[in-house]
Protein backbone atom coordinates (compact mmCIF):
# COMPACT_ATOMS: atom_id res chain seq x y z
CA UNK A 1 0.00 0.00 0.00
CA UNK A 2 1.35 3.74 -0.58
CA UNK A 3 -0.17 7.05 -0.95
CA UNK A 4 0.47 7.78 -4.38
CA UNK A 5 -2.10 4.24 -5.48
CA UNK A 6 -4.64 6.05 -2.69
CA UNK A 7 -4.71 9.35 -4.38
CA UNK A 8 -5.29 7.63 -7.91
CA UNK A 9 -7.72 6.04 -6.38
CA UNK A 10 -9.98 8.74 -5.09
CA UNK A 11 -8.75 10.66 -7.97
CA UNK A 12 -10.52 8.07 -10.46
CA UNK A 13 -14.09 8.27 -8.07
CA UNK A 14 -13.07 5.22 -6.47
CA UNK A 15 -13.95 4.19 -2.53
CA UNK A 16 -11.50 3.80 -0.17
CA UNK A 17 -10.93 1.19 2.25
CA UNK A 18 -10.48 1.72 6.31
CA UNK A 19 -7.45 0.51 5.55
CA UNK A 20 -6.36 3.01 2.87
CA UNK A 21 -8.02 5.90 4.90
CA UNK A 22 -6.03 4.45 8.03
CA UNK A 23 -2.54 4.40 6.36
CA UNK A 24 -3.21 8.03 5.53
CA UNK A 25 -3.87 9.72 8.31
CA UNK A 26 -1.19 7.66 9.98
CA UNK A 27 0.86 8.80 7.82
CA UNK A 28 0.28 12.12 7.36
CA UNK A 29 0.35 12.46 10.78
CA UNK A 30 3.72 10.96 11.48
CA UNK A 31 5.10 12.93 8.64
CA UNK A 32 5.90 10.38 6.24
CA UNK A 33 3.26 11.41 3.31
CA UNK A 34 4.27 15.29 2.68
CA UNK A 35 2.03 18.41 2.52
CA UNK A 36 1.69 18.17 -1.15
CA UNK A 37 0.93 14.41 -1.67
CA UNK A 38 -1.55 15.35 1.67
CA UNK A 39 -2.68 18.05 -0.76
CA UNK A 40 -3.12 15.81 -3.63
CA UNK A 41 -5.46 13.19 -1.96
CA UNK A 42 -7.57 16.18 -0.18
CA UNK A 43 -8.63 17.90 -3.81
CA UNK A 44 -9.57 14.43 -5.14
CA UNK A 45 -11.89 13.49 -1.75
CA UNK A 46 -12.81 17.56 -2.43
CA UNK A 47 -14.03 17.27 -5.62
CA UNK A 48 -15.48 13.43 -5.68
CA UNK A 49 -16.65 13.16 -2.10
CA UNK A 50 -17.13 10.27 0.49
CA UNK A 51 -19.14 7.86 1.13
CA UNK A 52 -21.00 7.83 4.85
CA UNK A 53 -19.22 4.36 5.03
CA UNK A 54 -15.27 6.84 4.04
CA UNK A 55 -16.73 9.77 6.19
CA UNK A 56 -17.26 7.27 9.40
CA UNK A 57 -13.65 5.94 8.80
CA UNK A 58 -12.00 9.22 8.41
CA UNK A 59 -13.50 10.53 11.54
CA UNK A 60 -12.54 8.00 13.84
CA UNK A 61 -9.33 8.05 12.26
CA UNK A 62 -8.73 11.54 12.71
CA UNK A 63 -10.30 11.06 16.43
CA UNK A 64 -7.35 7.92 17.02
CA UNK A 65 -4.75 9.94 16.00
CA UNK A 66 -3.70 11.07 18.98
CA UNK A 67 -5.03 11.02 22.39
CA UNK A 68 -9.02 10.64 23.41
CA UNK A 69 -9.68 12.46 26.36
CA UNK A 70 -11.27 11.39 29.34
CA UNK A 71 -13.67 13.65 30.91
CA UNK A 72 -15.68 11.82 33.39
CA UNK A 73 -14.59 13.25 36.20
CA UNK A 74 -16.56 16.63 35.44
CA UNK A 75 -19.80 14.06 35.88
CA UNK A 76 -22.03 11.83 33.29
CA UNK A 77 -23.01 14.47 31.20
CA UNK A 78 -20.27 16.65 29.09
CA UNK A 79 -22.22 19.29 27.26
CA UNK A 80 -20.29 21.01 24.29
CA UNK A 81 -21.10 23.55 21.47
CA UNK A 82 -19.85 23.55 18.02
CA UNK A 83 -20.52 25.97 15.06
CA UNK A 84 -19.77 25.09 11.66
CA UNK A 85 -17.90 28.97 10.65
CA UNK A 86 -19.53 32.08 9.76
CA UNK A 87 -18.57 35.58 9.60
CA UNK A 88 -18.55 38.11 12.94
CA UNK A 89 -19.20 34.76 14.92
CA UNK A 90 -18.12 35.34 18.68
CA UNK A 91 -21.11 33.63 20.05
CA UNK A 92 -18.76 30.76 21.66
CA UNK A 93 -16.99 33.72 23.52
CA UNK A 94 -20.52 34.91 24.64
CA UNK A 95 -22.36 31.74 25.43
CA UNK A 96 -19.79 29.70 27.44
CA UNK A 97 -19.30 31.75 30.01
CA UNK A 98 -23.05 31.85 30.49
CA UNK A 99 -23.20 28.19 30.43
CA UNK A 100 -20.46 27.86 33.44
CA UNK A 101 -21.60 30.82 34.87
CA UNK A 102 -25.30 28.43 35.82
CA UNK A 103 -22.88 25.83 36.79
CA UNK A 104 -22.42 23.83 33.84
CA UNK A 105 -18.70 22.99 33.22
CA UNK A 106 -17.27 24.21 29.83
CA UNK A 107 -14.13 21.85 28.45
CA UNK A 108 -14.26 23.90 24.93
CA UNK A 109 -11.33 23.15 22.45
CA UNK A 110 -11.70 25.80 19.44
CA UNK A 111 -10.18 26.28 16.21
CA UNK A 112 -8.82 28.87 14.51
CA UNK A 113 -10.08 30.81 11.30
CA UNK A 114 -10.85 28.84 8.17
CA UNK A 115 -11.40 30.35 4.73
CA UNK A 116 -13.34 33.77 5.11
CA UNK A 117 -14.67 32.67 8.45
CA UNK A 118 -12.88 33.57 12.03
CA UNK A 119 -11.65 31.49 14.46
CA UNK A 120 -12.93 31.64 18.38
CA UNK A 121 -8.82 31.41 19.25
CA UNK A 122 -8.11 33.96 17.18
CA UNK A 123 -10.25 36.36 18.63
CA UNK A 124 -9.35 34.95 22.87
CA UNK A 125 -5.53 35.42 21.12
CA UNK A 126 -6.58 39.06 20.94
CA UNK A 127 -7.00 39.73 24.49
CA UNK A 128 -3.32 39.97 25.87
CA UNK A 129 -1.41 37.27 27.52
CA UNK A 130 -4.33 35.37 26.97
CA UNK A 131 -2.78 31.39 26.48
CA UNK A 132 -4.72 28.96 23.85
CA UNK A 133 -1.72 26.75 23.88
CA UNK A 134 -2.31 24.70 27.37
CA UNK A 135 -2.06 20.77 27.80
CA UNK A 136 -4.64 18.36 28.74
CA UNK A 137 -3.49 18.31 32.60
CA UNK A 138 -3.91 21.95 33.36
CA UNK A 139 -7.22 22.27 30.73
CA UNK A 140 -8.52 20.07 33.58
CA UNK A 141 -7.22 21.91 36.17
CA UNK A 142 -9.00 25.19 34.96
CA UNK A 143 -12.29 23.86 34.20
CA UNK A 144 -12.25 22.09 37.88
CA UNK A 145 -10.74 26.06 39.55
CA UNK A 146 -13.13 28.50 37.64
CA UNK A 147 -15.75 25.74 35.73
CA UNK A 148 -14.92 26.87 32.24
CA UNK A 149 -11.19 26.86 29.68
CA UNK A 150 -11.40 27.34 26.20
CA UNK A 151 -8.31 26.56 24.33
CA UNK A 152 -6.99 25.70 20.79
CA UNK A 153 -7.02 22.14 19.62
CA UNK A 154 -3.55 20.53 21.50
CA UNK A 155 -0.89 18.68 19.19
CA UNK A 156 -2.52 15.45 20.92
CA UNK A 157 -5.75 15.83 20.27
CA UNK A 158 -6.71 14.60 16.56
CA UNK A 159 -3.74 15.53 15.69
CA UNK A 160 -3.99 14.51 12.09
CA UNK A 161 -7.48 16.91 12.18
CA UNK A 162 -5.60 19.41 13.14
CA UNK A 163 -3.08 19.10 10.18
CA UNK A 164 -5.50 18.79 7.18
CA UNK A 165 -7.67 21.61 8.90
CA UNK A 166 -4.80 23.83 8.19
CA UNK A 167 -4.20 22.49 5.10
CA UNK A 168 -7.77 22.27 3.70
CA UNK A 169 -7.71 26.88 4.42
CA UNK A 170 -4.25 26.77 2.07
CA UNK A 171 -5.77 25.27 -0.57
CA UNK A 172 -9.35 26.56 -0.49
CA UNK A 173 -10.74 22.87 0.17
CA UNK A 174 -12.81 24.77 3.16
CA UNK A 175 -16.89 24.04 1.92
CA UNK A 176 -16.76 20.16 1.88
CA UNK A 177 -19.60 18.79 3.70
CA UNK A 178 -17.82 15.60 4.48
CA UNK A 179 -14.45 17.35 5.32
CA UNK A 180 -16.50 19.59 7.85
CA UNK A 181 -18.46 16.86 9.34
CA UNK A 182 -15.10 14.50 9.62
CA UNK A 183 -13.16 17.42 11.30
CA UNK A 184 -15.59 19.12 14.02
CA UNK A 185 -16.60 15.41 14.80
CA UNK A 186 -13.24 13.89 15.02
CA UNK A 187 -12.34 16.67 17.66
CA UNK A 188 -15.84 15.65 19.37
CA UNK A 189 -14.70 12.56 19.73
CA UNK A 190 -11.53 13.02 20.48
CA UNK A 191 -12.54 15.81 23.51
CA UNK A 192 -14.90 13.30 24.97
CA UNK A 193 -18.03 15.34 25.64
CA UNK A 194 -21.19 13.08 25.49
CA UNK A 195 -23.81 15.50 24.54
CA UNK A 196 -23.44 18.21 21.66
CA UNK A 197 -25.29 21.58 20.25
CA UNK A 198 -24.34 21.75 16.59
CA UNK A 199 -24.76 25.14 15.25
CA UNK A 200 -25.06 24.42 11.89
CA UNK A 201 -24.54 28.10 9.61
CA UNK A 202 -26.15 28.24 5.79
CA UNK A 203 -26.10 31.26 3.42
CA UNK A 204 -23.39 34.07 1.87
CA UNK A 205 -21.60 33.72 4.77
CA UNK A 206 -21.40 30.20 5.95
CA UNK A 207 -19.86 27.47 4.00
CA UNK A 208 -23.18 25.58 3.39
CA UNK A 209 -25.18 28.22 0.66
CA UNK A 210 -28.60 27.07 1.57
CA UNK A 211 -30.32 24.99 3.88
CA UNK A 212 -30.88 21.99 2.06
CA UNK A 213 -26.83 21.24 2.16
CA UNK A 214 -27.11 22.57 6.09
CA UNK A 215 -29.54 19.98 6.79
CA UNK A 216 -27.43 17.20 5.09
CA UNK A 217 -23.94 18.06 6.82
CA UNK A 218 -26.12 18.22 10.07
CA UNK A 219 -27.41 14.88 8.89
CA UNK A 220 -23.84 13.25 8.29
CA UNK A 221 -22.58 14.92 11.81
CA UNK A 222 -25.52 13.46 13.97
CA UNK A 223 -24.75 10.18 12.45
CA UNK A 224 -21.50 9.83 12.80
CA UNK A 225 -22.40 10.92 16.65
CA UNK A 226 -25.22 8.22 17.06
CA UNK A 227 -22.23 5.53 15.82
CA UNK A 228 -19.99 7.38 18.43
CA UNK A 229 -22.95 7.14 21.69
CA UNK A 230 -22.86 10.94 21.53
CA UNK A 231 -26.12 12.76 21.23
CA UNK A 232 -26.13 15.37 18.79
CA UNK A 233 -28.93 18.32 18.69
CA UNK A 234 -28.49 21.12 15.17
CA UNK A 235 -29.74 24.39 15.09
CA UNK A 236 -29.54 26.19 11.92
CA UNK A 237 -28.45 29.80 11.81
CA UNK A 238 -28.88 31.69 8.59
CA UNK A 239 -25.84 33.22 7.80
CA UNK A 240 -26.23 35.97 4.57
CA UNK A 241 -25.58 38.90 6.89
CA UNK A 242 -22.56 39.22 10.01
CA UNK A 243 -23.12 38.24 12.99
CA UNK A 244 -23.56 41.39 15.43
CA UNK A 245 -21.95 44.19 14.31
CA UNK A 246 -18.81 43.62 14.69
CA UNK A 247 -15.96 41.37 12.11
CA UNK A 248 -12.61 41.33 13.09
CA UNK A 249 -10.75 39.68 16.03
CA UNK A 250 -10.40 42.85 18.46
CA UNK A 251 -13.14 43.82 17.90
CA UNK A 252 -15.53 40.83 18.37
CA UNK A 253 -13.79 40.26 21.55
CA UNK A 254 -15.00 43.82 22.17
CA UNK A 255 -18.46 43.22 21.18
CA UNK A 256 -18.26 40.03 23.21
CA UNK A 257 -17.12 41.71 26.36
CA UNK A 258 -20.06 44.44 26.14
CA UNK A 259 -22.76 41.45 25.50
CA UNK A 260 -21.45 40.15 28.51
CA UNK A 261 -22.06 43.15 30.66
CA UNK A 262 -25.22 43.40 29.60
CA UNK A 263 -24.22 47.18 27.81
CA UNK A 264 -24.99 46.08 23.97
CA UNK A 265 -26.43 43.08 22.79
CA UNK A 266 -27.43 43.12 19.12
CA UNK A 267 -30.61 41.34 18.60
CA UNK A 268 -29.50 38.46 16.13
CA UNK A 269 -26.55 37.70 18.27
CA UNK A 270 -28.97 37.87 21.36
CA UNK A 271 -31.16 35.05 19.17
CA UNK A 272 -28.53 32.60 18.61
CA UNK A 273 -26.90 32.96 21.39
CA UNK A 274 -30.38 32.01 23.62
CA UNK A 275 -31.33 29.28 20.92
CA UNK A 276 -28.06 27.56 21.59
CA UNK A 277 -27.89 27.59 25.38
CA UNK A 278 -31.05 27.08 25.64
CA UNK A 279 -30.42 23.44 24.32
CA UNK A 280 -27.23 22.87 25.76
CA UNK A 281 -28.77 23.84 29.59
CA UNK A 282 -31.98 21.19 28.44
CA UNK A 283 -28.83 18.24 27.56
CA UNK A 284 -26.89 18.84 30.41
CA UNK A 285 -29.92 17.87 32.23
CA UNK A 286 -30.76 21.58 33.95
CA UNK A 287 -34.01 22.52 32.22
CA UNK A 288 -36.63 21.00 30.22
CA UNK A 289 -38.23 24.21 29.25
CA UNK A 290 -36.20 26.34 26.50
CA UNK A 291 -37.95 29.77 27.50
CA UNK A 292 -36.94 29.38 31.29
CA UNK A 293 -33.28 28.31 30.24
CA UNK A 294 -33.30 31.41 28.19
CA UNK A 295 -34.16 33.34 31.12
CA UNK A 296 -31.41 31.94 33.37
CA UNK A 297 -29.10 32.96 31.05
CA UNK A 298 -30.43 36.53 30.55
CA UNK A 299 -30.21 36.81 34.66
CA UNK A 300 -27.06 35.72 34.86
CA UNK A 301 -25.54 38.27 32.16
CA UNK A 302 -28.13 40.93 34.60
CA UNK A 303 -26.87 40.20 37.29
CA UNK A 304 -22.99 40.25 36.29
CA UNK A 305 -22.60 36.42 36.95
CA UNK A 306 -21.80 35.92 33.19
CA UNK A 307 -18.87 38.93 32.58
CA UNK A 308 -17.64 37.27 36.22
CA UNK A 309 -17.19 33.73 34.83
CA UNK A 310 -15.66 35.11 31.73
CA UNK A 311 -13.11 37.35 33.56
CA UNK A 312 -12.31 34.33 36.09
CA UNK A 313 -11.24 32.20 32.55
CA UNK A 314 -9.34 34.87 31.24
CA UNK A 315 -7.19 35.57 34.42
CA UNK A 316 -6.98 31.71 35.00
CA UNK A 317 -5.16 31.55 31.82
CA UNK A 318 -2.89 34.57 31.67
CA UNK A 319 -4.89 37.30 30.29
CA UNK A 320 -4.58 40.71 31.26
CA UNK A 321 -8.37 41.23 32.60
CA UNK A 322 -7.41 44.54 32.66
CA UNK A 323 -8.76 45.07 29.22
CA UNK A 324 -11.81 43.87 29.68
CA UNK A 325 -12.74 45.98 32.42
CA UNK A 326 -11.63 49.25 29.81
CA UNK A 327 -11.75 48.09 26.34
CA UNK A 328 -10.36 51.01 25.16
CA UNK A 329 -6.72 50.06 25.71
CA UNK A 330 -7.06 47.18 23.02
CA UNK A 331 -4.60 47.92 19.98
CA UNK A 332 -6.47 49.74 17.12
CA UNK A 333 -5.70 49.73 13.34
CA UNK A 334 -3.11 51.68 12.08
CA UNK A 335 -5.46 53.29 8.96
CA UNK A 336 -9.23 53.67 9.68
CA UNK A 337 -11.26 54.20 6.88
CA UNK A 338 -15.20 55.83 7.67
CA UNK A 339 -17.81 54.53 4.25
CA UNK A 340 -20.31 56.95 4.59
CA UNK A 341 -23.66 56.76 2.48
CA UNK A 342 -24.06 59.83 0.01
CA UNK A 343 -27.73 59.28 0.27
CA UNK A 344 -30.35 58.58 2.75
CA UNK A 345 -32.06 55.02 2.94
CA UNK A 346 -32.06 51.78 4.81
CA UNK A 347 -29.17 49.21 4.31
CA UNK A 348 -31.14 46.40 3.33
CA UNK A 349 -28.67 43.45 2.97
CA UNK A 350 -24.65 43.03 3.59
CA UNK A 351 -22.80 40.33 1.97
CA UNK A 352 -21.11 38.16 4.83
CA UNK A 353 -18.96 36.99 2.77
CA UNK A 354 -17.52 39.49 1.11
CA UNK A 355 -17.34 41.33 4.27
CA UNK A 356 -15.44 38.04 5.83
CA UNK A 357 -12.68 37.59 2.61
CA UNK A 358 -12.14 41.17 2.84
CA UNK A 359 -10.80 40.98 6.87
CA UNK A 360 -9.47 37.87 5.68
CA UNK A 361 -7.20 39.87 3.04
CA UNK A 362 -6.44 42.67 5.23
CA UNK A 363 -4.50 40.29 7.98
CA UNK A 364 -7.64 38.71 10.20
CA UNK A 365 -7.15 35.53 8.19
CA UNK A 366 -4.91 33.50 6.37
CA UNK A 367 -3.64 32.88 2.91
CA UNK A 368 -0.73 30.53 4.05
CA UNK A 369 -0.77 28.11 7.00
CA UNK A 370 1.57 29.72 8.50
CA UNK A 371 0.22 33.37 7.97
CA UNK A 372 0.51 35.54 11.51
CA UNK A 373 -2.86 36.92 12.36
CA UNK A 374 -3.26 40.71 12.52
CA UNK A 375 -5.45 40.95 15.77
CA UNK A 376 -5.84 44.48 15.37
CA UNK A 377 -8.05 44.01 11.80
CA UNK A 378 -11.36 45.30 12.15
CA UNK A 379 -14.27 45.57 9.48
CA UNK A 380 -17.01 47.09 11.30
CA UNK A 381 -20.43 46.67 10.13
Amino acid sequence: MNILDIIAKKRDKNVLSKEEIEFFIQGYTNGEITDYQASSLIMAIYINGMTDEELTYLTFSMAKSGEVIDLSEFGETIVDKHSTGGVGDKVSIILLPIIASLGIPVAKMSGRGLGFTGGTVDKMEAIPGYNTNIDITKFKENIHKVGISMIGQTKNLAPADKKIYELRDSINCVDNISLIASSIMSKKIALGSNKIVLEVTYGKGAFMKNIEDAKLLANKMEKIGELANREVKSIFTPMDEPIGYAVGNTLEIIEAINFLKGKQMPEDLKNIVLELGSYMIKLAGQGENLEENKQKMLDSINQGLAYEKFKQMVQNQGGDISYLENTDKFEKAKYELKVISDKCGIIQEINAKEIGELACFLGAGRVRKEDEIDKAVRNCT
